[in-house]
C-alpha cells in the first residue's frame, strides 16, 4: 500500500472568518530553520488540563480550518468538541486515551493527540484490530520540533500495548501540510468519508498504518 502524494489539488474558493485564518494555514511551505530546539515532555492528559487542551485544540482548529466554514458552523463545532467539558469527558472516558507535550521550559501545553478505540469508517470495516487517531494538534510556535511526531509515537504505544495492529486517521482534503505529514508518519491514503461541522458538510481522506 502506497501513500498517495500530497498535491496541492485546486479546491473551492473559500473566504470564511478572515480574521483568524486563510488557506496559507493548509499549505505546503519550507521547513523553517531555527536556531535552537526547545525541549518538550510527554504525559498523560488530567482533568486538570482541559482548558489548556479546550484553548489549544480550538485555537488551532481556527485557524487552520476557519477560512473553510462559515462562522455559526464553526462556532457550533467548537462549542462540541472543545468546551471543556467535552475535553473533561474525553480525559475521563475509557476508551479514550490524550497525551499532552509540555514545554520544559514553563510547562505549558503546546500539543495533544488523542487515541479513539470502537470507531471506524466504511472503507476500514474489513481491517482488524484498528483504532484512531483522532486529533494531533501542535501550537504553531513548536511545528517543526518533533512535538507532532513524539506525540505519535506515544499513541502507537499505547495502541500496540493494548493489542491494536493498525491505526487510521481522517485529514480533510485540503490540509495539504497535514497530508504530509501523515505519509511521512507512513499513513497510506485508503479512502474517504464526509464529515459534518455545523451544519457544513466537507470531505476527507482516510488514511492508515501499519503498527
Amino acid at each position: 500500500m502506497f501513500a498517495q502524494p500530497a498535491v496541492a489539488l485546486p479546491l473551492p474558493e473559500y473566504s470564511f472568518n478572515a480574521h483568524i485564518s486563510s488557506p496559507a494555514a493548509v499549505q505546503l511551505r519550507p521547513r523553517l530553520e531555527t536556531t535552537q530546539t526547545p525541549t518538550f515532555s510527554t504525559r498523560a492528559a488530567t482533568v486538570q488540563d482541559a482548558p489548556a487542551i479546550a484553548e489549544l485544540g480550538s485555537t488551532v482548529f481556527s485557524t487552520t480550518y476557519g477560512f473553510s466554514i462559515p462562522t455559526p458552523d464553526l462556532n457550533a463545532y467548537l462549542d462540541e468538541a472543545y468546551s471543556i467539558s467535552a475535553i473533561v469527558k474525553n480525559i475521563t472516558s475509557p476508551s479514550i486515551h490524550v497525551v499532552v507535550a509540555c514545554s520544559d521550559s514553563d510547562n505549558r501545553i503546546i500539543g495533544f493527540a488523542q487515541l479513539t478505540e470502537g470507531t471506524t469508517e466504511a472503507c476500514i470495516e474489513d481491517l482488524e484490530s484498528i483504532v484512531e487517531l483522532q486529533r494531533l494538534y501542535v501550537h504553531v510556535d513548536y511545528h517543526g520540533a518533533g512535538v507532532g511526531r513524539t506525540l505519535s509515537k506515544e499513541i502507537e504505544k499505547i495502541a500496540r500495548d493494548r493489542g491494536y495492529r493498525t491505526m487510521w486517521l481522517g485529514v480533510w482534503e485540503g490540509n495539504f501540510r497535514a497530508q504530509r505529514v501523515y505519509e511521512a508518519m507512513e499513513y497510506s491514503r485508503v479512502g474517504e468519508r464526509e464529515f459534518k461541522m455545523g451544519q457544513c458538510i466537507q470531505t476527507g481522506w482516510i488514511m492508515c498504518k501499519d503498527l
